[in-house]
């Protein structure tokens, strides 16, 4: 028997990994507090405690942190119009420093000197879990099973896990058949590892293909509901559907509403590999129906309404956020300062957005704002407006001096090249 070591606090999922670790930990002397975090996926919690329970954890903490999940972490990468490598909405990365949060402070109010998660030593969690555990309690120290050599290499791989897991009477939802991971919350679902290492074969995916037609609002408010101010104001406020007029307000009921009617509808499916922040790329397949609406939405009333010259600014903040978020920077200082100078940038993004979508496309149909810097009639072809088309002569002048000079040089060297 192991000499005690005092209590952990473990990030539980129910699933292969975590399951088998609650389990060799005590194995190795450690009281387990099991952990699971409610962020809107689609699970039997009252299965997972006894589970959990059965297995051996001396107590166990469900937080459902949807909520916070929506209103801190989501609607602040919908304003950034957060997308990293151009294709993914950050559904996992976002979703981490969440979890770890509520990890930290269960870790304190249970007096636990550890924490301890399931991430594999290979991937981006292991980094966003850590660098959120330590930037909000220095002195935490950290179980990484998957870093451990005692442990991976006695379970260089999954079979060996469940096997172990066989040995020790854990259930466990995976099989030989479908080896493959997939986490879920409220902003996405994500299918990697396995059989889908292999990058050739097609992944499969839950989503089908039909047609709704809704309003977007983003804004400060809505009838009946007071102001909120500027910084945190600029987010969705209700979704309307067009067809039922079915309406939802509240954050967590707008996003699980477009969720689940988008998911139906086809929205939000890809099929990517991209760059891990330790340094090898990795394939996953992810599926983002109600943030994919959201980022279309919120795309195009911000350049509705926003500044040409502020959007572009804007626009290297956020590629510069969608890579602190996802290498798992969300408490880093320079990430806190994104999230203001994003959130001030937003001042000015209030309006409604029509949109429909058709196998998979999100369409929009039209907008409107009270801020909009579209002027109708100074755009037109058929009316003149406060504009004087001859002034754009001089404007091209101005600019094709640059282009001429740069050519002139060109040609003189091509000359003496020739001779």
């Amino acid at each position: 028997m192991a000499q005690p070591k005092g209590t952990v606090v473990l990030a539980y999922s129910g699933g292969l990994d975590t399951s088998c670790i609650l389990v060799w930990l005590k194995e190795q002397g450690y009281d387990v507090v099991a952990y699971l975090a409610n962020i809107g996926q689609k699970e039997d919690f009252e299965a997972a405690r006894k589970k959990a329970l059965a297995l051996g954890a001396k107590k166990v903490y469900i937080e459902d942190i949807s909520r916070e999940f929506v209103e801190e972490f989501i609607w602040p990468a919908v304003q950034a119009n957060a997308l990293y490598e151009d294709r993914y909405l950050l559904g996992t990365a976002l979703a981490r420093p969440c979890i770890a949060r509520k990890l930290v402070e269960i870790a304190q109010r249970e007096g636990a000197q550890y924490v301890a998660h399931g991430a594999t030593g290979k991937g981006n969690d292991q980094v966003r879990f850590e660098l959120t555990c330590y930037a909000l309690c220095p002195n935490i120290k950290v179980v990484a099973p998957w870093r451990l050599p005692k442990f991976y290499q006695r379970f260089p791989g999954r079979c060996e896990l469940m096997d172990y897991a066989k040995e020790h009477g854990i259930p466990v939802p995976v099989t030989p058949q479908t080896p493959w991971s997939m986490d879920e919350n409220l902003m996405h679902i994500s299918y990697e590892a396995g059989i889908l290492e292999n990058p050739k074969p097609q992944g499969q995916g839950r989503l089908v293909c039909l047609q709704p037609n809704w309003k977007f609002h983003g804004g400060p408010c809505v009838a009946g509901r007071p102001c909120r101010p500027p910084l945190q104001a600029r987010v969705p406020v209700k979704v309307t559907n067009a067809g039922d007029g079915a309406t939802r307000c509240s954050a967590l009921e707008l996003f699980v509403y477009l969720n689940d009617i988008a998911g139906k509808h086809g929205v939000g499916r890809i099929d990517i590999v991209e760059n891990r922040f330790v340094g090898m790329k990795s394939r996953g397949i992810y599926e983002t129906p109600a943030g994919t609406i959201l980022y279309h939405a919120h795309l195009d009333i911000e350049a509705f309404t926003m500044d040409r010259e502020v959007r572009k600014i804007k626009q290297g903040l956020a590629l510069k956020f969608s890579e602190l978020v996802y290498n798992g920077f969300w408490h880093s200082p320079e990430c806190e300062f994104l999230r203001q100078c994003i959130g001030r940038s937003q001042e000015a993004v209030v309006g409604t957005v029509r949109l429909s979508v058709f196998k998979g496309q999100v369409y929009i149909l039209g907008r409107e704002s009270p801020r909009s810097l579209y002027n109708e009639e100074l755009v037109s072809m058929n009316v003149q407006g406060d504009y004087e088309p001859a002034d754009a002569t001089g404007f091209i002048n101005i600019n094709s001096l640059r282009l001429k000079e740069y050519h002139r040089l060109q040609s003189k060297v091509t000359v003496k090249q020739d001779e």
